[in-house]
């Protein structure tokens, strides 16, 4: 089972005619409404002073550009944690659209772009995940960071139903490795929320790395796709290599940290130039996902440089993990 890339790839590229994304636009968030598709993706305009804004553009459903934002449609507030603002994911949840979206108080370049640049690696604080509901794609209500203080968190993602009455989510703390947490590698985690601008409890282990491709650590990719076989979720594994690639895996309706099923392979890797050269080279990531009639549309960011899509049909993918 593979993934198909959208022939059109990419779908969006830096605009050197928008500084604030002249460099970079990469890891888009997608949802379907209205017969369009609206695409909230990561924007970078320069590396040393660094800073992520979140851009917006709009597709059709053959995934052609309608419009695209001469500016930025989601900035960092400026102040506490929220200097910049990465990584979106969106999630339609009791009528409502809401976007976690990872913020950080010392904002800075991805390390290979460092590297690259010679600029230093001065530390900093771990970078944490935040909730807004998004009112028209121009206001937002922010309701604030959701997750635990002293955990690195990324790849956290909302389901777009209560889970036994309770607002939750996966994420990726990457800090909870050892024997404490049952897990070498940082993995996939589920938790409860005590409301929407609430804390996180009742952490559970859902997945860790078992496999060479995905060896360093795995993390959500779009928010998972209820089904009635069970919850499809999207993920990314990075090798020791740093090779970015993607798996699914199939989970319990009723008790999302039981693993029905998880793809032994990944289903899409960098085989592109523009997914082996970029700023991070070897990186498919995906981060949002829509479904129009049978066909999943999957999002991803590829060499933390372009904005990219993919398909597959959904029933294909089902019925791939439960033959397993």
């Amino acid at each position: 089972m593979k993934l198909s890339r959208y022939i059109g790839n990419p779908i969006l590229k830096p605009n050197e005619g928008n500084q604030w994304e002249s460099k970079a636009v990469f890891n888009p968030a997608a949802v379907y409404t209205g017969g369009k598709i609206h695409v909230f993706y990561r924007a970078v305009g320069e590396y040393e002073r660094y800073i992520s804004r979140l851009g917006h553009a709009i597709l059709d459903e053959d995934l052609n550009l309608v419009k695209r934002s001469h500016e930025p449609g989601f900035v960092p507030e400026g102040k506490g944690w929220e200097k910049s603002v990465e990584d979106p994911r969106f999630t339609l949840l009791e009528g409502n659209l809401y976007m976690t979206y990872v913020v950080t108080a010392t904002p800075g370049p991805p390390g290979a772009v460092r590297r690259r640049l010679g600029i230093p690696d001065h530390g900093g604080t771990y970078p944490r995940t935040a909730l807004a509901e998004v009112k028209d794609f121009c206001n937002f209500e922010r309701l604030g960071i959701i997750t635990p203080e002293d955990t690195d968190e990324r790849d956290v993602v909302l389901f777009p139903e209560k889970i036994k009455g309770r607002y939750a989510v996966y994420h990726r703390a990457a800090n909870w490795v050892g024997p404490n947490y049952g897990t070498e590698f940082p993995g996939i985690w589920f938790a409860y929320l005590d409301g929407l601008n609430g804390d996180m409890f009742e952490h559970k282990l859902v997945m860790k790395s078992e496999r060479d491709w995905e060896s360093k650590k795995i993390g959500a990719g779009p928010p998972p796709v209820k089904t009635k076989e069970g919850w499809l979720l999207i993920y990314h594994g990075v090798d020791k290599n740093h090779v970015y690639r993607t798996g699914v895996a199939l989970l319990d309706l009723e008790e999302p940290w039981r693993v029905i099923a998880r793809s032994p392979g990944p289903i899409f890797v960098p085989e592109e130039e523009y997914e082996m050269v970029g700023d991070v080279p070897n990186v498919v990531f995906p981060e949002g996902i829509v479904n129009i009639g049978d066909e999943l549309l999957i999002f991803y960011g590829a060499a933390d440089k372009v904005c990219c899509a993919a398909r597959v049909c959904s029933d294909e993918l089902i019925d791939y993990l439960l033959a397993l």
